[in-house]
């Protein structure tokens, strides 16, 4: 019988075992999304999932996600074929083994993180691993403050001549008032948000704005009434973005 692996996590490094977890959920049922090494990796863990399996909210977010920076990621790799990637907060995230066309491709993320990513998910080749902060001259934004994002951005600027940047925000009244069960289960908070791509773009002088889309879109795909809904201007702006910008 497979000794299965025991993980102890708190905080916002905690929350990569619920979003790894929805995926292979959705994966092996529905199958909005298709994760196959999602569903290997949770079957390999010993963890109490009872709080994800009831918190829906988290769940759809998670494959709406998942469904709009997979097609935006893929699309990105046929316009630069053997372009680098690098996953800034990569928690458990598994895009890496869906995607085509890259020439090498980073996941970084906090030791912490990249100590659990590298006993869960071993990576040679092509696919190589960063266990640093995204702080240290180098998350989704909401667990950031402004000032952090801000380093961040700086930081990839100050390394990359060309680069395109994929971004998930929050909406700051979304930020206030909403709560997701499991991710309140590990004590993160969310901390930070941004009305839209045009406001977070003001805030990075070393970058402009390509192109942002709503979550709705990803929940289209499972949910058909989201093909209605997210032609409603107040529903797109309340959803959680995926913001491309380009360095200038």
């Amino acid at each position: 019988m497979q000794t299965k692996e025991t993980i102890t996590l708190s905080g916002v490094p905690e929350t990569m075992l619920q979003t790894v977890y929805a995926r292979a959920k959705e994966s092996s049922g529905r199958g909005a999304i298709r994760d196959r090494k999602a569903e290997e990796t949770i079957g390999g863990l010993q963890y109490d999932f009872s709080m994800a399996d009831r918190d829906k909210a988290m769940h759809s977010g998670v494959i709406a996600r998942t469904i709009v920076l997979d097609r935006l990621t893929g699309a990105w790799l046929q316009e630069h074929p053997g372009g680098t990637v690098v996953n800034v907060a990569c928690g458990l995230d598994t895009r890496c083994y869906r995607m085509e066309g890259y020439g090498r491709w980073y996941n970084l993320d906090l030791p912490e993180t990249i100590a659990v990513r590298q006993r869960l998910l071993p990576e040679n080749g092509a696919i190589s691993q960063i266990a640093m902060s995204a702080m240290d001259d180098w998350g989704g934004t909401m667990y950031l403050t402004e000032t952090d994002v801000q380093r961040i951005f700086s930081v990839i600027a100050g390394r990359f001549q060309s680069a395109t940047v994929l971004a998930e925000t929050m909406n700051p009244m979304v930020v206030k008032r909403f709560r997701e069960k499991s991710i309140e289960g590990s004590h993160a908070k969310f901390t930070w948000g941004v009305k839209n791509g045009a406001a977070l773009a003001a805030l990075l002088p070393e970058f402009r704005l390509r192109e942002e889309h709503s979550l709705t879109e990803g929940m289209a795909e499972f949910v058909p009434v989201y093909k209605l809904l997210g032609k409603i201007p107040a529903i797109r702006n309340i959803s959680n973005k995926i913001i491309v910008l380009e360095r200038k």
